[in-house]
């Protein structure tokens, strides 16, 4: 995310209104450039679920996770809580956190797949206090963007 992040220093970023996904093939329109511009970005320390917690508690926060596994692609709700790797190749925001009275702790993540795919969009992913990548990898590369 973080190269992602430095490019929309430069150039701005259409908002999902001005850019809509429409999950299929199609050709790639020419930005508006009149988007949002990031100012910088930050880094959350890796491997770490307080402070994981502590930047999403502020705002939401972009991280990437391993979601080839069937765990995630076959994902049609609950908390996933094994077998999804930790070999990075998806990029999704986590947009807070909580706790299901049967499945335990959890993030809330937003996929970028649509609103038909997950929950609504959404996924829940296992969340423990351990130190490490975190399931799915997703505590080992937590960013986020300042506009």
């Amino acid at each position: 995310m973080d190269y992602a992040f430095t490019y929309a220093e430069s150039f701005p970023i259409d908002t999902e209104v001005q850019y809509p996904y429409t999950a299929k093939d199609g050709t790639c329109s020419v930005p508006s450039a009149k988007g949002v511009t990031v100012g910088s970005y930050t880094d959350v320390t890796a491997n770490s679920p307080s402070e994981l917690q502590k930047a999403v508690a502020q705002q939401p926060v972009s991280v990437a996770i391993e979601a080839d596994q069937a765990s995630f692609q076959l994902y049609n709700g609950g908390v996933i809580s094994k077998n999804c790797g930790t070999n990075l190749d998806h990029g999704v925001l986590v947009v807070g956190y909580g706790t299901d009275a049967t499945l335990g702790d959890y993030w809330k993540l937003k996929n970028s797949w649509g609103g038909s795919w997950g929950e609504s969009g959404f996924f829940r992913v296992a969340r423990t206090a351990e130190t490490g990548p975190g399931m799915c990898g997703l505590q080992s590369e937590p960013s986020y963007p300042t506009i």
